[in-house]
């Protein structure tokens, strides 16, 4: 595939890491993360500035992370909140670009959906949403999180540290990082 990485490339680069180190924590259960990764693959609940920049840019760490989901070695939770955040941001920045790069940008987005095996996640009933404002500082954001909330993911990635702070992670129990502090969390493993 054009932009990502081969699948089966990737997925035998990431496999040893996977089957036979843990993340230096323990899974939900309180088992070893060893246990609990090798029964699954990781699930990585993705903002919508992670999967845009991911499908626009030619490289880097969002695009990285899509591959990893296009090779089925980690798991996409994809919440429909940011899906459509995501499709209209997609449609306005293909408005600006020449008809071919808004084909294959569009394109490129419907490869990746047909690649990942991803669990979707529905929209919050709007009582939530009302009820749970106080977790995080912009109101936008609620959906997206009580979304990451109700999926249990094993990491929310989002390049938005402003408003997804540690205070967040802390009250509502999510493990967030960037792409950049999960491929350090991977690197490490690695030494």
């Amino acid at each position: 595939m054009v932009g990502y990485f081969e699948p089966q490339s990737l997925a035998r680069f990431l496999a040893p890491l996977v089957k036979t180190r843990g993340f230096g924590m323990t899974s939900r259960s309180g088992g070893s993360a060893l246990a609990h990764y090798r029964s699954r693959r990781i699930q990585l609940f993705l903002d919508s500035n992670v999967l845009t920049g991911g499908i626009v840019s030619p490289w880097g760490l969002d695009k990285a992370v899509l591959s990893l989901c296009a090779a089925k070695v980690c798991r996409l939770v994809l919440a429909e909140v940011v899906r459509d955040e995501v499709e209209e941001n997609l449609l306005l920045h293909a408005e600006r670009l020449p008809a071919l790069d808004a084909e294959r940008l569009v394109e490129d987005y419907r490869r990746l959906i047909r690649l990942t095996s991803r669990e979707i996640v529905p929209y919050p009933s709007k009582s939530a949403v009302l009820s749970s404002r106080q977790l995080i500082r912009h109101e936008a954001d609620v959906p997206v999180l009580l979304s990451a909330m109700a999926s249990r993911p094993d990491w929310l990635l989002t390049n938005n540290s402003k408003h997804f702070t540690r205070a967040v992670a802390q009250r509502t129990g999510l493990r967030v990082a960037t792409p950049a502090e999960f491929f350090r969390e991977l690197a490490g493993l690695l030494q």
